[in-house]
C-alpha cells in the first residue's frame, strides 16, 4: 500500500462524517445541493493540499525491532556452531552463523547479516588474519 493510499484511507471516516453532516444540513436547513457539493469539494481539496505536509507521518520505511540490528556489529559470546550467542549493542542475542560450515569462536567480531524471527544470522566482520590488527577495537568484549 502506498503512502498516499494509506493517507486517503485514514481520511475516509472524516469524509463519511462530512457527507452525513452535509446531508443533514440539506434536509434541516434547506442548504442548496450545489452548495453542499461545493463545501464537500473544498474539504476534499483541503485534504489533498495538506498531504505533502503530512506525508512523512504516513510513511512506514522506518525499521523497527530486530530489523534495526541488520548491518550492526557485535561480538560472539558463545561459540556459533552453528548457533550460540552474540553481544550486539550491549544485548545478548541468540544467533546462527550465516555460513554453518564455518563456526565462529568467542571473541570473534561479527556483523548481523539478517534475522529470522528473533534469531540473528551473523557473519565474521573481519577475516581471521585481521582479527588482531586492532580494527574495530571499540566494540564491546
Amino acid at each position: 500500500m502506498t503512502t498516499f493510499q494509506r493517507y486517503m484511507l485514514f481520511q475516509l471516516p472524516g469524509l463519511v462524517i462530512e457527507i452525513a453532516v452535509l446531508a443533514a444540513l440539506i434536509d434541516w436547513w434547506d442548504l442548496p445541493f450545489w452548495a453542499a457539493i461545493g463545501i464537500f469539494a473544498l474539504l476534499v481539496l483541503k485534504d489533498l493540499a495538506l498531504y505533502p505536509f503530512l506525508r512523512v507521518g504516513y510513511e512506514t520505511r522506518e525499521k523497527s525491532g530486530i530489523e534495526r540490528l541488520i548491518g550492526e556489529r557485535g561480538v560472539v559470546k558463545q561459540r556459533l556452531d552453528p548457533e550460540g550467542y552474540v553481544l550486539v549493542h550491549g544485548e545478548l542475542w541468540k544467533a546462527r552463523s550465516a555460513l554453518p560450515s564455518h563456526p565462529l569462536e568467542p571473541g570473534t567480531r561479527v556483523r548481523v547479516a539478517a534475522a529470522e524471527g528473533m534469531l540473528l544470522l551473523v557473519e565474521a566482520a573481519q577475516r581471521p588474519a585481521e582479527q588482531g590488527s586492532g580494527l574495530g577495537s571499540s566494540l564491546p568484549k
